[in-house]
């Protein structure tokens, strides 16, 4: 008889939910986050490192299968997956899944994507499977979620779960859209779990590594699925076992009812918050309160002290060491900052509030903005640790120069199911993102392709349109 382990159930779950009609909340979620992704990977070309991992895919040659995000002509399906990881994390405006903050799409969608590519997959074949592996991704994120102590075990053990879930999510998701069977969804998960990898140490010290995280895992994803194509086979208890994945990575401390309950008929999903800021989502109800300061009234040059209140958790990610906090050295460093989070919502900015333009290296260093960071303190809210993770909560207080006392709380992330994104400001966030680089025409064509991607006969017809970039004349 066979044995109903973890990873079959995922692997029953996946086949039965790719065949299946899937609900029309998840389809749309879907759609949304496919035009979220290609927005962000436009977006990333920006950075160094994203030029950094275009020319190392390049140098590796391989079989043209799958396209680059801006890359121009196809490489290897497992090598556009590792670019295309990287360009959608690199900015940190990827979407998020709470409590287990796993940012899911930029590793799932990365592999689903250049697979589907490869194969010529449908719009309705590649919804189907980034369904599929997101949910998978989240679920066992969430095995991994200690309510207790408010956190993720894979964080406290200093390991990045968006990278480890999102192979095992993008290597089902590949495997899916490979047309593997129940046998080999389960051996993609066992390889995957093998290639999984990611340690968070940068949120707190610098570098850029964390942008890697993501091409990495999409890379070992549908590497992953291709091998098990190729005769590989991985153990049937890979997740459970007594040297398996949760062994392996949370030292057996998990919970199987997260991977199992009321799988196949609830989803994950539509419920995973999008970004509406290019900043750590720690960050984003601060942002969001000094905006509310701001059309209070609250004049940045009369301002005495501000002071932040968060959750207990996210002090040493935004607000540790505060030297470096208050003085960001990079575009990239005030994104993990609480205090550059606060001034930015208070000078007011692009996008849908605070926008791409607003994190450069310059604005980073500007006097006026370090001379109100260091009237900020980041502290410890009793009632907004009381809400984490479920959201990010943030209460910000200021006094002016007149002794006029300020007060704003945000509570609920913007983006997420009680504040969502409508489908308008995502086309709005994707326009931002690709302005300069697309053209008006072909942003709109974009928007329009993926808001009808699953009656799209050949997914190539979508990466196609953003492969390569041109003046962005009439955006």
């Amino acid at each position: 008889m066979t044995e109903t382990t973890l990873g079959r159930r995922l692997a029953d779950f996946a086949v039965d939910a790719s065949a299946a009609t899937l609900p029309d909340a998840v389809v749309d979620s879907v759609r949304k986050r496919v035009l979220d992704v290609l927005g962000l990977c436009v977006a990333a070309h920006r950075l160094p490192t994203s030029g950094g991992i275009v020319d190392y895919v390049r140098d590796q040659g391989g079989r043209p299968q799958a396209h680059i995000v801006g890359g121009g002509s196809q490489v290897p399906a497992s090598l556009a997956a590792l670019a295309n990881g990287v360009l959608a994390h690199s900015l940190d405006y990827d979407d998020t899944h709470l409590p287990s903050v796993l940012h899911p799409s930029a590793p799932v969608i990365s592999a689903a994507l250049a697979t589907a590519e490869m194969v010529h997959a449908s719009g309705g074949d590649t919804i189907r499977a980034i369904a599929v592996g997101l949910e998978v991704c989240v679920r066992l994120g969430m095995a991994g979620y200690d309510p207790e102590a408010g956190n993720s075990l894979f964080f406290e053990h200093g390991q990045h779960a968006t990278s480890i879930c999102g192979t095992m999510g993008g290597a089902v998701a590949a495997a899916l859209l490979l047309g593997l069977s129940r046998e080999g969804v389960l051996d993609a998960l066992g390889l995957a779990a093998s290639t999984a990898s990611g340690i968070i140490e940068s949120n707190r010290a610098g570098g850029t590594v964390k942008r890697l995280h993501c091409g990495w895992a999409a890379h070992a994803a549908v590497t992953a699925a291709d091998l098990v194509g190729r005769g590989f086979s991985g153990p049937p208890t890979v997740l459970e076992g007594r040297f398996g994945f949760f062994e392996a990575f949370l030292h057996g401390r998990y919970n199987a009812a997260e991977i199992t309950r009321d799988l196949g008929t609830e989803w994950a999903v539509p419920g995973i918050f999008f970004k509406p800021y290019p900043a750590n989502h720690f960050t984003h109800a601060a942002i969001d309160a000094a905006i509310g300061l701001r059309e209070q009234g609250l004049d940045p040059a009369r301002v005495e002290s501000l002071t932040l209140g968060v959750p207990a958790p996210v002090i040493r990610t935004i607000g540790e060491p505060m030297e470096r906090k208050r003085a960001p050295r990079t575009g990239y460093e005030a994104q993990f900052s609480g205090p550059y989070a606060v001034v930015a919502g208070l000078l007011g900015g692009g996008g849908l509030g605070v926008g791409l333009a607003d994190f450069t290296d310059d604005l980073a260093r500007d006097p006026l903005r370090r001379e109100l960071m260091a009237k900020v303190d980041v502290v410890p809210d009793d009632r907004a640790t009381k809400i984490f993770p479920h959201q990010f909560p943030a209460v910000l207080r200021a006094r002016d120069l007149d002794g006029r006392d300020w007060h704003q709380e945000v509570l609920a992330n913007r983006g997420g199911p009680a504040r969502p994104l409508s489908a308008a400001e995502l086309a709005m966030k994707f326009r931002d993102n690709v302005a300069g680089r697309l053209s008006g025409a072909t942003a709109d064509a974009v928007v329009d392709h993926a808001g009808r991607l699953d009656e799209v006969g050949d997914i190539g017809e979508l990466l196609r349109l953003v492969a390569e970039f041109e003046p962005a004349t009439g955006a």
